[in-house]
């Protein structure tokens, strides 16, 4: 089963729903979840099962409680100082503390390319409808933090956009495409750059590459040997390679990373 969620405290989150609910034909059950209802369809042989809660997404860690999806699909807003316009996806989990949720020092299974195929999507209608939107993974980061393959897929940045029925279709689409496609990339761990990665999301989008986890600049100096080797074995896919943003990586960083790397004992690009 297949798990998509949104969040009544989310408006972003719900116009997201109300389209996969209007593009696609689910029906409705009798029990509900959280006192909200439950929406399910079947597609593929899989059953794809949509249901609402009443906390924001990024404190679902409860959910572990209730299900055991083969993938978990959030669909949420995304906030920004910048405002730039964005359809964007990312793993849930902590590197480091948990200041947003989930639990601190651990990450969520990464389903690379289902995220993939979520991007991909997302590039398309951007295309295709003309939308004035980046598209762009984002580096792992807030809660909850699950022991099952999970996923966001969000619009932002800003309110105007949270509310644009345009971009709640192309998010929709992008996590249904998720839900749906059984395809399978090689698969790998990007680390450097800043949080939205301009170079890993081109790679993903012009190679038959899917990134997992992506670490950024930022966190390096937070993370260790464990948390690097969690991200490569919370990953769906096997990871055959780190790809490094060589030039988005602190100097002062980059001999303790080559000494945890050296230990991994995968794959190492520099781009």
């Amino acid at each position: 089963m297949i798990l998509i969620v949104s969040s009544k405290r989310d408006i972003a989150s719900i116009n997201i729903a109300q389209q996969i609910l209007s593009q696609y034909e689910f029906e409705r059950l009798s029990g509900p979840f959280d006192n909200n209802p439950v929406y399910m369809k079947r597609l593929q042989n899989n059953e794809i099962r949509m249901i609402f809660i009443n906390k924001d997404l990024i404190n679902s860690q409860f959910i572990a409680d209730f299900f055991k999806p083969q993938l978990l699909i959030f669909i949420s807003r995304h906030s920004s100082a910048s405002g730039v316009p964005t359809l964007s996806v990312h793993t849930p989990g902590n590197l480091s503390e948990a200041s947003l949720g989930g639990i601190a020092g651990r990450v969520s299974i990464s389903p690379a390319s289902a995220m993939r195929e979520a991007l991909m999507e997302m590039a398309r209608i951007r295309e295709e409808m003309e939308l004035s939107y980046e598209v762009s993974y984002e580096a792992t980061h807030h809660g909850p933090s699950l022991d099952a393959p999970s996923m966001f897929v969000e619009v932002g940045s800003s309110p105007k956009q949270w509310r644009d029925p345009k971009a709640a279709i192309a998010v929709a689409h992008a996590a249904m495409s998720a839900a749906s496609k059984k395809s399978r990339y090689s698969t790998a761990l990007g680390i450097g750059g800043l949080h939205y990665n301009a170079k890993f999301t081109r790679i993903a989008l012009s190679r038959e590459v899917a990134f997992g986890h992506m670490i950024p600049k930022y966190a390096i100096s937070k993370v260790n040997l464990e948390i690097v080797k969690q991200c490569i074995e919370k990953t769906m896919e096997k990871v055959e390679s780190v790809i490094l943003d060589w030039k988005g990586i602190r100097g002062a960083d980059k001999e303790k990373l080559r000494m945890i790397l050296d230990k991994i004992g995968v794959d190492i690009q520099k781009v």
